[in-house]
């Protein structure tokens, strides 16, 4: 069965990502090998269609293709599937660490209920350091 998603992030030097389906749930693995458009086509935002099978540590999309215009709105994407830089503002908002603290507890929360408060704090402290350390945040 093909699938239908949004490239979430994807580290060429590594030669793997995440994508997250447009159908929802959990994001899926995949790995350069499993492409079949040049690497340099799969960015953040890029729309691809996509096989899952059951790996061994959770889904991997295999025989992965960029889709091209589909599912790229108007006026966000170059017209390739490919999001073109200019297009940052519509894909991300900087947050102030602030904000961002705020909406990484909510998610933690959302995602995981049963963490402790002293996990909770550790690991939203982590992803913000992270953030500033990648220019997602600031201050």
């Amino acid at each position: 069965m093909v699938h239908v998603g949004r490239i979430a992030r994807f580290d060429e030097v590594r030669g793997y990502g995440f994508i997250t389906p447009d159908e929802g749930g959990p994001d899926v693995f995949v790995h350069v090998n499993d492409l079949n458009d040049d690497k340099s086509l799969i960015t953040t935002g890029t729309s691809v269609e996509y096989e899952l099978i059951d790996g061994e540590r959770g889904l991997k999309a295999f025989d992965v293709s960029v889709i091209g215009d589909r599912g790229v709105p108007a006026g966000t994407g170059s017209g390739t599937g490919r999001v073109s830089p200019s297009d940052d503002d519509v894909l991300c908002d900087v947050l102030t660490t602030s904000e961002l603290r705020i909406e990484l507890t909510e998610l933690i929360l959302d995602t995981v209920p049963e963490l402790t408060g002293a996990h909770l704090v550790k690991l939203r402290e982590g992803l913000l350091a992270f953030a500033r350390k990648h220019g997602w945040s600031e201050d």
